[in-house]
């Protein structure tokens, strides 16, 4: 008698950028979309992409990120995060890649739970209406 075990898969979100919030949406899709319990927990700069005033506006920070395969200089100057958001949101529409509010919602819609830490709700004085 072997019981069948439930698999699940808890993912931690603690970086707010557009850049970090795909790959946690994805696997959590692709998780969902396979039968495993998936559970997204956001904390501290994580929460600005469960945030409302803030999800919109995601950015992808060249600065600090070898893998943008340009200069650490060429990543400070006026304008380059503007312009590393826009090709990285071109780049994600190709793919049909729906944008980070959309995939949110169908992830939930999917039975995934979306978890809001609370000290760092508390931190940033964010509370549930602030939440998308």
């Amino acid at each position: 008698m072997s019981e069948e075990r439930t698999r699940k898969l808890s993912i931690i979100c603690s970086k707010g950028s557009l850049d970090m919030a795909y790959p946690a949406l994805v696997l959590a899709n692709a998780g969902r979309m396979m039968g495993i319990e998936v559970d997204l927990f956001f904390t501290f700069w994580g929460m600005d992409i469960i945030t409302k005033s803030k999800v919109e506006h995601l950015k992808v920070v060249p600065v600090g990120n070898p893998a943008m395969h340009m200069p650490q200089m060429v990543g400070g100057f006026p304008g380059m995060t503007d312009l590393a958001t826009s090709m990285m949101k071109k780049e994600i529409e190709k793919l049909d890649m729906p944008p980070v509010p959309e995939f949110l919602e169908m992830i939930h819609d999917a039975g995934a739970g979306i978890y809001a830490c609370r000290m760092a709700a508390d931190m940033m004085h964010l509370d549930e209406d602030d939440l998308v």
